[in-house]
């Protein structure tokens, strides 16, 4: 029913787990997708063989590096002459317990910030300015349900980055809207990927699930089709509200 056919979308950590869900569902849809990858060369060269090379290009670029947005925006622009959806979408989310050391508990507090946060909100300033010129566009950021409620000790960093990406995406939103800009918040749940993963060995399986209703991970599906939603205008007059994707697990 979605049809995104003539839209170009710009997906950061588009090569795995949630990421390439998202733009496996983009491309099915009928969307062009520029796929953001840091270190997953190998995921990411599969990912566009199976959804085809034809819809699908691919930008190295890390975003834990100052110049890493800048270099990913002017790639993605370059490919079609215009980039119409930005999903910021990538994200680390490294334990770094409390009793870490001081040196430790920092670097990684920044490293997270860096790529959580930070390289999005460059990539935001970058498709606004884009966007005022071509008169609208669509932001559609990748949350957590930990930027609500707040994480486990061993992942507050995590949570603390997703919580100003939220704060960065209603700002556009409420700020942008008289330029035609769109903003969306997307807050995945429990979703079987590589950073769940993290979480499971330290708390294991049942711990993830004995709160989910359903009783079940997501799969990184059930947020691609939200995105795939958001991405096509119909939810324009929603702009500015948040979409969880948590089987009920946590409801505002």
């Amino acid at each position: 029913m979605i049809d995104l056919k003539g839209k170009v979308i710009l997906v950061t950590g588009g090569s795995r787990g949630i990421g390439a869900g998202i733009v496996e569902t983009l491309v099915q849809a009928g969307a062009d997708v520029v796929v953001n990858y840091n270190s997953g060369g190998k995921e990411a060269a599969a990912l566009a063989k199976r959804i085809g090379a034809a819809q699908c290009h691919l930008v190295q670029a890390d975003l834990g590096d100052i110049k890493g947005p800048q270099k990913l925006w002017d790639e993605a622009v370059a490919w079609r002459g215009r980039v119409d959806v930005l999903v910021n979408n990538a994200a680390i989310r490294p334990s770094m317990g409390i009793d870490s050391s001081y040196e430790d508990f920092d670097d990684i507090w920044l490293k997270t910030l860096r790529i959580n946060l930070i390289s999005h909100a460059h990539l935001s300033r970058l498709a606004i300015q884009h966007w005022r010129k071509r008169k609208g566009g669509t932001m559609i950021s990748i949350s957590s349900r930990p930027a609500f409620r707040g994480d486990r000790a061993d992942f507050y960093h995590d949570g603390a980055s997703k919580a100003g990406l939220t704060a960065l995406a209603r700002g556009i939103a409420r700020f942008e809207a008289e330029h035609n800009i769109m903003s969306f918040v997307v807050v995945p749940g429990m979703i079987a990927s590589e950073q769940l993963d993290d979480f499971i060995r330290h708390y294991g399986h049942d711990e993830a699930v004995k709160e989910i209703p359903l009783r079940e991970l997501g799969k990184p599906r059930d947020v691609a089709v939200v995105v795939a939603f958001l991405a096509s205008g119909l939810a324009r007059y929603s702009t500015g509200a948040t979409f969880d994707v948590s089987g009920a697990s946590y409801i505002r």
